[in-house]
């Protein structure tokens, strides 16, 4: 037990520096569209350019990553994260940041999908619930500490400043991980693993074919189209229709982080007790109703908002706990890493295109504030609907 919580530890810190390095943009667009001098749909295009990457290099690395040890390949994933990061912090136009995020997303994304196979690895399914919210907590800490101070860095020392602080935090997070990771071969080592491994090709073959990881994969798409679709301009929409100054917006993802750090590690326990799909529904019922506040929300007191936001950060992150516990589940050891592969460049392409369609509805209007942002609203509580009737068809093979 103390191996794994070593392990988690591990995998958490990993986690926090590639979340950090994805949640940053969000809070700081209006900032990016000021300093570049872009428009909404621009800056929508730079989210979507780290995920489109992370699609594509997911979808490749589901070929082969189940063929080398996860120590090894995440110390590599890593390492190209790091340089992607520090590559961010100095590109000098548009276009310039645009392609460093692409090669930031290529690694992160993958990144993310590999610490999910270890743990699905590692812990048993009566117990990864609890161990994929301790990993998550990784998305709390992150709106804790990381976005604020991301935010604070950028407002005293430009935009650049957190993507060079997330870049010395990875490359000690990284001799940390080099020294204390143990080898991680327990998906080759066994019997007849070499006789049945399938080609490439045919690895990504076998879970096209397979109908409940097909239908976990498309799980995944509608819950990233019924989550994502809107937090790209949380932050624009709290700062120009709400009220938030560019300091303020922090609040955000402070508040919204504490209480996600408390709760996500009970949503993994209710999980465990009580199954996984029963509890993705009732978060998602409640995701409902802090989607419709937000995205409808007109000039209020910051305290009255942050009451809408927190309330999204907590239903929409505790779903998200069991979600990926049954995705973990549909498909055997010595497949894992691949099918997590595929199932994070879906999810990759999924945030893409939640971001691309968020920025073609969302306009920005005469005086400033951003228009038909309820809309987005409701398409991300289509997507929630269909996600609660998937949630119920997938089976577990552990």
């Amino acid at each position: 037990m103390k191996s794994e919580r070593i392990l988690l530890l591990i995998l958490a810190v990993v986690q926090f520096t590639h979340i950090v390095d994805f949640m940053i943009i969000m809070p700081l667009g209006s900032q990016f569209m000021r300093e570049f001098r872009i428009s909404p749909q621009q800056f929508s295009i730079i989210v979507s350019a780290y995920a489109f990457c992370a699609f594509l290099a997911n979808v490749f690395s589901a070929m082969f990553i189940d063929r080398f040890d996860r120590r090894k390949a995440l110390l590599v994933l890593y390492i190209g994260f790091t340089l992607g990061t520090l590559a961010c912090a100095f590109a000098p136009t548009y276009g310039l940041f645009l392609a460093t995020r692409g090669l930031t997303g290529a690694f992160g994304g993958t990144l993310g999908a590999l610490i999910l196979a270890i743990v699905g690895d590692a812990i048993p399914l009566e117990r990864r619930g609890q161990a994929v919210g301790f990993v998550m907590t990784a998305f709390s800490v992150a709106s804790i500490a990381g976005v604020p101070a991301g935010i604070f860095l950028a407002a005293k020392w430009g935009w650049n400043s957190p993507f060079l602080a997330v870049a010395g935090l990875s490359a000690a997070f990284l001799v940390l991980a080099f020294f204390v990771l143990p080898p991680l071969r327990a998906h080759l080592d066994r019997p007849n693993e070499a006789a049945d491994r399938p080609t490439p090709l045919g690895a990504l073959a076998l879970i096209l074919r397979d109908a409940n990881q097909l239908m976990a994969l498309i799980f995944t798409l509608t819950l990233m189209l019924g989550h994502f679709t809107i937090i790209p301009f949380i932050a624009p929409y709290m700062q120009r229709n709400v009220g938030f100054s560019d300091h303020e917006v922090g609040y955000i993802y402070t508040l919204g982080g504490l209480m996600t750090v408390v709760v996500l590690p009970i949503f993994g326990r209710l999980a465990d007790q009580f199954g996984h799909a029963l509890v993705f529904t009732v978060a998602s019922f409640f995701a409902l109703f802090s989607i419709f506040a937000i995205t409808h929300l007109p000039p209020v007191s910051i305290a009255l908002a942050l009451v809408a936001t927190s309330s999204f950060f907590v239903v929409a992150s505790g779903r998200n706990v069991p979600a990926t516990a049954m995705s973990t589940a549909v498909v055997k050891a010595e497949n894992r890493g691949s099918f997590m592969s595929l199932r994070q460049s879906v999810n990759e392409m999924a945030l893409a295109l939640s971001s691309f369609i968020a920025g073609l509805i969302v306009v920005e209007n005469p005086d400033g504030s951003l228009g038909n942002y309820a809309y987005v609203g409701y398409l991300a509580i289509g997507m929630s609907l269909v996600a609660v009737a998937l949630a119920w068809r997938l089976k577990a093979e552990h």
